[in-house]
């Protein structure tokens, strides 16, 4: 773990002028800040006092970084990391971050100052730059439901690229070949594993010239906007996947806004199921992901990780979907 001897050195500074631009006391050329600031992010350093290595003892907490706590898959997850580390004599301390890799930054350096046991997170975007800080002042962290490029860690997942494709092989077998797939952010594991299984699904089929992909953010704002362009499409596609479940309701709400019904107008298939206050008519045919499961299961690794220095390095678990047919898919009224 880097010291302030090393950030005064890699700022060519002594190392009372680093403790007064962390404090912020005394005077210091707006030069030599800036020498020391950078010098202190490429060392990814934290002020000694707060450093993890020089605990006397755990602080029995652990910290949950997700996307949007909105969302009830997320809230499914928070509940499953809650029930299994209090079970454990952990409290936990919950961080949003709303897709933003901004945020998820300033709140693991916080977490790591507030001297968190382990962190659970839950990437904003494609960065590794948050887990490497986590790495760099050897707080353990376990990844749940989306992967960093280029970053090896304990990962919880679910295989979304298999319930993607089952989720279109249902809308093909019912008769569809002009299917559009709305996800989320471009290069976010989830948005393209599912993206992966939808067009697997269409080129097996052989109908890899009629699927067309939209990619947005996991928002109902995006799934409304994107639904709509959607039925700009001349022709138009007679099924619609949705690659969350709040994209899904927008989806829906914009099929709901253009005269549209469905099954009988537009079939609509989405990933993750929604809770009875969230319910839709039609119900949607779902591939639901064992939320409360992958929170279980990734604080279990984490507390794991905890009390065995020895355990075998980045393990990866990786649960099933379930797919659920309901009445908002059917076979088109029309020929696509």
């Amino acid at each position: 773990m880097p010291t302030i001897l090393d950030v005064a050195k890699r700022a060519g500074v002594a190392p009372i002028t680093v403790s007064r631009v962390i404090n912020n006391s005394g005077y210091t050329s707006e030069e030599t800040r800036k020498r020391v600031e950078a010098a202190i992010e490429e060392l990814s350093y934290v002020p000694n006092t707060l450093a993890r290595g020089l605990r006397s003892k755990r602080t029995n907490t652990l910290a949950l970084v997700v996307t949007d706590i909105a969302n009830p898959f997320f809230t499914l997850i928070a509940r499953g990391v809650e029930d299994t580390a209090s079970a454990s004599g952990f409290t936990v301390i919950y961080c949003n971050t709303d897709e933003s890799e901004a945020k998820e930054e300033k709140y693991i350096n916080i977490l790591v100052q507030k001297q968190v046991d382990g962190v659970l997170l839950v990437p904003a975007g494609n960065s590794s730059k948050s887990a490497n800080f986590l790495h760099s002042n050897n707080v353990p962290i376990v990844l749940i439901d989306r992967s960093v490029p280029g970053f090896q860690t304990d990962l919880v997942r679910c295989n979304t690229e298999s319930g993607a494709y089952d989720l279109v092989k249902h809308l093909i077998d019912l008769g569809h070949n002009r299917i559009a797939a709305i996800t989320g952010t471009h290069g976010v594991s989830t948005s393209e594993d599912r993206v992966s299984g939808f067009q697997h699904a269409m080129s097996e089929a052989g109908l890899e010239n009629r699927a067309s992909v939209y990619y947005g953010a996991f928002t109902q704002a995006s799934g409304y906007e994107l639904a709509n362009q959607v039925l700009a499409q001349n022709p138009r596609p007679t099924a619609i996947f949705g690659a969350n479940n709040f994209l899904s309701i927008g989806i829906l709400k914009a099929l709901q806004d253009a005269n549209l019904s469905v099954p009988q107008d537009m079939s609509v298939v989405g990933f993750d199921d929604l809770p009875v206050s969230l319910i839709v008519d039609p119900i949607l045919t779902v591939a639901a992901q064992p939320a409360y499961e992958m929170g279980q299961q990734a604080t279990q690794l984490l507390l794991k990780r905890l009390s065995d220095d020895a355990l075998e390095i980045n393990q990866e678990i990786i649960l099933p979907t379930e797919l659920i047919v309901r009445r908002s898919s059917g076979s088109p009224q029309i020929s696509s």
